[in-house]
């Protein structure tokens, strides 16, 4: 296998570590700076240029991006992706995990533990926000942060309303999270490499931090995860797009809750402190991808007219209630069920004779006339009840503006 790991600090402990695990598995392999590509663009032949000479062919890439250069970072492994290259990490898994905002955003669709998030802009918003994800004390962070820079305890609502107006001033979009207090300055580092968590760790602050980052000072311990964490983590990163991760999460009353899922993790705290060849796992999973590539669903299954990728969903009363797969018909109608997902599990390929129950969901392939049927009208979801019903009021009218050139503090992509 040749090997690009796309890094700018090629004397770092995690890009020297996984440069010699390729090595030492006899993997041809290269470090190269990510900005030192140039991507260009004609019809039907993409390409990479390399310090102004032409790429040679890889069979896969490693992106280690770092934050500073995550918009050309993830336009290079994009131009990879369109080359037939596969990556470790796609494009897109990249952004969805850099931005935190957006993160917890495509996290928050999916029945996985997350503390309550907030994210205002208006001055009159703060405090009712706070308000609704429990009050004071409340977690503070610039949607950009890493390694704990930029992430702020403040233990009274005026004191984060002071702040929160202060980073606003200096046009800083910040998320304002419910603070876990049972985890008592902790949190676990899973490490996942493709759909396995690999090696995970317990990372306890020290004195008066409540940041329990291994760049702040914190004491790393080896950790044995329950299923519980082990699933959060791991459908964290697929969630994200992911496949090579390290996911944080909090441990609170009720279980795991997803701080972040870090697309170019670190490996020396881990590997220092578990003492596993975590490198070495991630060139062998690469290798074997390479050999046996996943097939990208929204781009293969389209090509066939008049079918395609839906899930169904067995509500309670369901007629397939109490029925086997083979009994339900599915198959007389050209439906196969790929995927069956029962509460957190989910079981690939199941049996015709599996019995169905309320509450499954079934990622199936065929005929989408057949299958559009089977789908419930999307429906609104209920609302949470009110503390109180306040007395409805008239918006006040504003002037139409020119949002584009008058609003210099929207957040990017907006």
């Amino acid at each position: 296998m040749k090997l690009a790991i796309l890094s700018r600090s090629p004397k770092c402990y995690s890009t020297r570590r996984l440069r010699e695990a390729a090595q030492q598995r006899g993997h041809q392999v290269k470090v190269l700076g990510t900005v030192k590509f140039s991507i260009d663009l004609q019809e039907g032949e993409p390409d990479l240029y390399f310090r102004s000479i032409q790429l040679s062919q890889y069979d896969a890439v490693l992106p280690r991006i770092g934050a500073s250069i995550t918009y050309f970072g993830t336009a290079v492994v994009r131009q990879f992706e369109q080359m037939d290259v596969f990556c470790a990490n796609s494009s897109i898994g990249i952004a969805n995990s850099r931005d935190k905002l957006r993160s917890m955003q495509i996290l928050s669709r999916h029945s996985i533990g997350m503390p309550r998030t907030t994210f205002v802009r208006d001055k009159k918003d703060i405090l009712p926000a706070i308000e609704r994800i429990g009050g004071a004390p409340v977690i503070i962070k610039l949607l950009e942060g890493t390694q704990g820079v930029g992430v702020i305890l403040a233990d009274s609502v005026k004191i984060a309303e002071a702040i929160i107006e202060t980073l606003h001033s200096t046009k800083q979009n910040v998320l304002i999270q419910k603070f876990v207090a049972e985890s008592k300055g902790r949190d676990v580092r899973a490490f996942v490499v493709g759909d396995q968590v690999v090696a995970a760790m317990r990372r306890v602050a020290q004195g008066q931090e409540f940041r329990s980052n291994v760049h702040r000072g914190g004491q790393t311990e080896v950790v044995e995860l329950d299923d519980a964490y082990r699933e959060t983590a791991v459908r964290a990163t697929q969630i994200m797009g992911l496949r090579v991760a390290g996911v944080d999460m909090l441990e609170g009353k009720d279980g795991p809750q997803i701080m972040e899922v870090n697309s170019s993790p670190g490996l020396e705290g881990i590997e220092t402190c578990t003492q596993l060849d975590i490198a070495g796992v991630i060139i062998d999973y690469i290798a074997a991808q390479v050999d046996f590539p996943e097939i990208d669903l929204r781009q293969r299954l389209t090509v066939s007219r008049g079918y395609g990728v839906t899930e169904i969903h067995v509500p309670d009363g369901s007629e397939y209630v109490g029925q086997t797969i083979a009994q339900s018909g599915l198959r007389d109608q050209d439906i196969n069920v790929l995927t069956l997902h029962r509460g957190t599990a989910a079981i690939p390929n199941p049996r015709p004779s599996r019995t169905l129950e309320p509450g499954d969901r079934l990622l199936c392939f065929g005929k989408l006339d057949g299958m559009r049927s089977m789908v419930p009208e999307k429906t609104r979801r209920r609302r949470r009840p009110k503390v109180k019903d306040l007395p409805q009021q008239e918006e006040p009218q504003t002037p139409e503006i020119d949002e584009v050139s008058n609003d210099q503090s929207r957040p990017a992509g907006a």
